[in-house]
Parts: C-alpha cells; structure tokens; sequence
C-alpha cells in the first residue's frame, strides 16, 4: 500500500510518495491555452503563479491534507476542478454568467476580476468570515455615511476661493482612487466595450469604471464585497507576503491608522526585522517559538497558530476584528466594535451615523457588549501568554485600557470647546448648518482624535512604539492642540467683549 507524506519545498508543501519523484500535477487545456499567449505577454503575472501553491498543488492534493495543516475549507469543490492545479481558466472563467465583465476572449467566457465568491468556491469559510469583517464593507462605510462623505469632501477636494470665500469643489472619481478609496475600494462598473490592437489582431475588451484597484471593500462586479489580493497579492497568493507587516502597511501606515510604524518602533517589530530571515513564514499551523519569536499583524489577528506541542492557540480568522475587543480608530471616540460589518446602520443618540455622540455617548445598541468583548480580548490574551507571563500581560491590557480612557477624555474636551466655538459663532458648526470639517479651528479638531489619539492608542496596543505615544504625534502634540483650541475661543471671547464695548 502506498503512504503519502507531506514533503517541504521551498515554495509549498507537496504531496508524493515516498521513494518516487515528483511528477508536476496536471493543468486543464483552458489554463494551457491562457498561458501560450501571456507567458510571453505577461510573463511577471506567470512567474509569480508559477511559483504559486496553485501552480503546483490540485484541490484534491489540498483536500487530502487533514487537521491543521489543510489550507482548503471547502468539502464540496467541483469535480472538474479537483484534478488540475489552479490556473488561469480555473479563477478568469468561473461563474461567467455572474460577472457584469464577462466578455469572449479566444473562445472562452473569461472576466478579468476576480472576487471573493470565486476564490469561495475553494475557500468557503475564508470568503464567509470576510464578507462579515468591517473590511469588505469598507466602500459602502465610507461612501454611503454622510458624515464621512464631508470629511472626504474637506480632504480631497480642490480647495477654491470664489468672492474671497474659500470653498472645497468635489473630489473627481480619480482623485477619490487615489485617495481614500484606493484602500477602502471602488465600486466597479462597466461602462462600454473598447477595441484594441493586439498582437493577435484586434480584440475586444470591457470598460471597467473603478478598475484597478484592490481596496478590501471593492464592490465586484458580481456583486460581492472585497478583494483577497490586498492581503494575498495575485498572482503568487504567498503565506510568506500575508504574514509579514509590510502587506498591512500598504493601508495601516498612518498618520490616521499608525500600525505598522508603531510597529517597527516596538520590541516586536524590532524583533521581525533583526530576525525573519529565521522564521518560517510558509508554515500551517505556524508554530510559536518555532516557526516565528515574536508577532506580526497576522498572527495576532488572523493566523492559525499552535504552541510547541501542537495544541490549538488561536484558530485561523478571516473576520479581522475577533480578537479585538475596542475599535481604536477614534470616530470620535474609540468604541467597542460594532456588531454589524455595515456601520452605515448606527445611529447614536443625535441621529448622526457615528459609533459615538460628540458629547462621547456611545451607540450602545449598535456595539458588541461587555461580554462579546471579555471573549475577544481572553482570545487575544491566549497568544500574548504564550510569550508572556500572566502579571506582563495582565500590566499590558490595563495600561492600553487606560489609553482610551485619557484620549477618550481629552476628546471630550476638545470637543466641548469647540461646541462653545461654535455657539459663540465663531465658527459655522452642524446646528447652524455648517460642516464641522471645512473650517482651519475645526480641522485642529479633528487632527485631536483623528490622529493624535490613535497614535497614542496604537502604541499602546503594541506595547509601546518608541515615541509615537508622546512627542511623535502623542500625548505632547495631542495637549498642544487641546490648549491651543482653547486659547483660540478665549481670543474670540475677548475680541467680541472689546467690539461691544465700542
């Protein structure tokens, strides 16, 4: 009877017998048909699949993998798919009749955007956990929030003067491309067909509004929300590429979301960099104190990770925040996660689309409880243990509770300044029907819990970033701003006193 043992290359994990070579697993026609013409076309985009584990490992190779180490959720891949690696055809040429983008190309129904619902049809828990994490809601959160719109409108339109007056003109579809939405997404949409001359005469091909783009909460053109390639980037799709910080930064590097700078300031980060050439990125489950000696952002929010003797840490997540008990991103204040991954439906007590009132309230009935939150935090307490001592780890929770505490204080108030700012009429605010973002007081504002007090609690959470929690962008520069928004209002206070005593 033949034994098949899971054998290391330096690219994946393969499935032979032992004693024999390994012979490379079959492709489909379609796939070798794609590749005749793009392998000298595109030959970046073959070589890194090439040296993909799709390339070279079929979902049944994959479905045969038991416990831990199975990559593949699915238990019901179709059969056509199951014997052939998975290449071009198998991704371009699925669910035809469910992509808008769909076109013929050299006899085949191929769509250039690949969604999360076709990777599903392997990876069925990833893409379920994934359409229920902020992330894939992540165009719609943004673009269908009025409040967040006229931030957006105040950052990236042209600012203008028109009779003196300065006034912002909306940002072009481009700008928001490049701007926000290049992380939160586009929304795709075919807008024409257009020819173009190939080396194989001339060909048709669909318009795509949006296109590219790989923003996590991408509207497909299927219908589906999100993309996999921000974190799994095509075509190669590498553990090693997912795991490591540098795939986070591409959105998480601040000022706003200060991740991976705090990061590499940490003891962590600076661990990852003295010492990743000894770790083994490629390795599932990944192995603490083995297969890496101090954490990236993945294996605190996403890996499946074991200890020593293979005993079950962490469990392998695609919904980012199910080891986060508070949402530090400060909207205005920092929140326990909301329960929905469409945080267009909160409503705080103002009627406003924000996780928090300004007077700090928060939309209780909209948040995840003190309960939901116990179960994430012992989640993320249960890696931090494994390198850790209880009374270290026990020291570290406190202090980054007491960051929300004292930035969430500081918001508070500034924020009251600032409503006497506004009452006094010195700036236009919401109640008198005005932006609470256009006016240079009110940025400073915002710059308090936009990004001082992220910065501050950003540091925390990874305990500490050198000086991000003081003087680079922390407590010092978040104090300044507090008091300078308060010696603004003392100075329209005395200038109106002085004119009405004229």
């Amino acid at each position: 009877m033949t034994r098949w043992l899971l054998v290391a290359s330096p690219m994946l994990l393969l499935i032979a017998p032992p004693g024999l070579a390994q012979e490379p697993p079959p492709m489909s026609e379609a796939s070798e048909t794609c590749l005749m013409c793009h392998e000298v076309l595109h030959p970046g985009i073959v070589s890194g699949w090439k040296s993909s584990r799709h390339a070279q490992v079929t979902p049944a190779m994959a479905m045969a993998v038991e416990d831990l180490g199975r990559k593949v959720s699915s238990e019901d891949v179709p059969q056509e798919l199951t014997g052939v690696v998975v290449g071009c055809a198998e991704c371009h040429t699925l669910r035809p009749g469910e992509h808008a983008g769909t076109f013929e190309h050299n006899d085949a129904q191929v769509h250039i955007v690949v969604s999360p619902q076709d990777c599903a049809v392997c990876h069925t828990v990833e893409a379920a956990q994934y359409s229920q994490n902020i992330m894939a809601h992540a165009h719609g959160n943004l673009e269908n929030n009025a409040v967040y719109q006229d931030l957006q409108h105040h950052v990236l339109g042209a600012p203008t003067r028109i009779d003196g007056e300065l006034s912002f003109e909306p940002p072009s579809a481009d700008t928001k491309a490049l701007g926000c939405l290049y992380c939160h997404g586009t929304s795709l949409a075919v807008t024409g067909v257009e020819t173009r001359d190939t080396d194989l005469g001339e060909m048709e091909f669909p318009v795509i509004d949006g296109w590219p783009n790989h923003g996590v909460g991408r509207v497909n053109l299927d219908g589906s929300l999100g993309s996999c390639s921000p974190c799994h980037a095509r075509h190669a799709f590498s553990l090693e590429t997912a795991r490591k910080p540098y795939t986070c930064k591409q959105c998480h590097v601040g000022p706003d979301v200060p991740v991976y700078k705090v990061y590499s300031a940490s003891k962590h980060g600076n661990i990852f960099h003295t010492k990743q050439h000894e770790w083994n990125f490629d390795a599932v489950p990944w192995v603490i104190g083995r297969d890496f000696t101090a954490p990236t952002c993945a294996a605190c929010h996403v890996s499946l990770v074991v200890d020593a003797d293979g005993e079950l840490v962490a469990q392998r997540t695609h919904q980012m925040n199910n080891r986060i008990s508070w949402r530090i991103f400060g909207l205005v204040y920092s929140h326990a996660h909301p329960k929905d991954p469409d945080t267009t439906k909160i409503r705080n007590k103002d009627g406003l689309p924000l996780p928090t009132a300004f007077d700090g309230t928060p939309a209780a009935d909209f948040l995840i409880g003190p309960e939901e939150q116990a179960k994430r935090r012992a989640e993320m307490e249960a890696i931090c243990l494994k390198c850790h001592g209880t009374s270290w780890v026990k020291g570290h929770f406190t202090r980054y509770d007491k960051s929300h505490q004292t930035t969430n204080a500081a918001t508070l108030t500034a924020t009251g300044t600032l409503q006497e700012i506004w009452d006094l009429g010195a700036a236009e605010g919401p109640s008198a029907g005005g932006s609470p973002f256009d006016e240079a007081i009110e940025r400073e504002w915002t710059d308090i819990w936009l990004l001082y007090s992220n910065s501050i609690r950003f540091a925390s959470a990874m305990a500490g970033g050198g000086d991000y929690a003081v003087f680079a962008d922390g407590y010092y520069t978040h104090a300044k701003r507090v008091a300078e928004l308060q010696e603004w209002l003392e100075e329209r206070r005395s200038s109106g006193e002085r004119s009405e005593s004229k």
